[in-house]
């Protein structure tokens, strides 16, 4: 809301600008052309030290918040690229999850091999079906490992792409945005005026 009121102010600020250099123009076509005097000539030096100084005045105020807004952008930048090495990290890390799952069942199974080879010749039936067992319940434990990791990844494929949707967002909407909103305000006083 603040914003939008400063917006408000300096439109309405150039608008003023624009019709005080308009106005010699406008005064000139509807009187006889008394700009060839000495008078008139030191009048149009006067309008143009008038409107010179009103331009240094606009620039001057309007500096404080164009150098706020560029370490506003300057910020966001930085919060942008911070999020991004967050999410990159936490890509890593869920792919290493996923590499030491493959480990983890590669050791799950010699064990169980090395179970069943210790068995005595007389168990080796039971141990076949204990290694069958443990083999399902291996491959349970990795189909639900991978369907975490899955969510997981998709999780921070979400995040990751709202995340550049919302910077993407703030990049349209800055000066872009207010120098349309500038000119159509320009435009329509220009139309008020003739």
């Amino acid at each position: 809301m603040k914003r939008a009121g400063s917006l408000i102010g300096r439109a309405g600020f150039g608008g003023l600008l624009l019709i005080a250099a308009a106005a010699p123009v406008v005064a000139q076509e509807t009187q006889p052309s008394p700009a060839d005097t000495p008078i008139g000539s030191v009048f149009r030096w006067i309008n143009f030290a008038i409107v010179v100084a009103l331009l240094v005045y606009a620039f001057r105020k309007a500096a404080p918040s164009f150098q706020s807004r560029r370490l506003e952008i300057a910020e966001r930048i930085a919060e942008g690229t911070r999020a991004r090495e967050a999410a990159e990290k936490q890509k890593r890390e869920a792919k290493a999850k996923l590499a030491g799952i493959d480990a983890e069942i590669s050791a799950m199974r010699a064990e169980a091999k090395r179970g069943a080879e210790a068995e005595a010749e007389r168990l080796k039936e039971l141990a076949r079906v204990e290694a069958e067992t443990i083999e399902r319940a291996a491959q349970a434990e990795i189909a639900a490992a991978e369907r975490a990791a899955r969510i997981e990844l998709k999780a921070l494929a979400a995040r990751m792409a709202t995340d550049r949707a919302e910077a993407m967002l703030r990049k349209e909407l800055t000066p872009q945005a207010e120098s349309s909103l500038f000119g159509a305000f320009v435009a329509e006083l220009e139309g008020k005026v003739n």
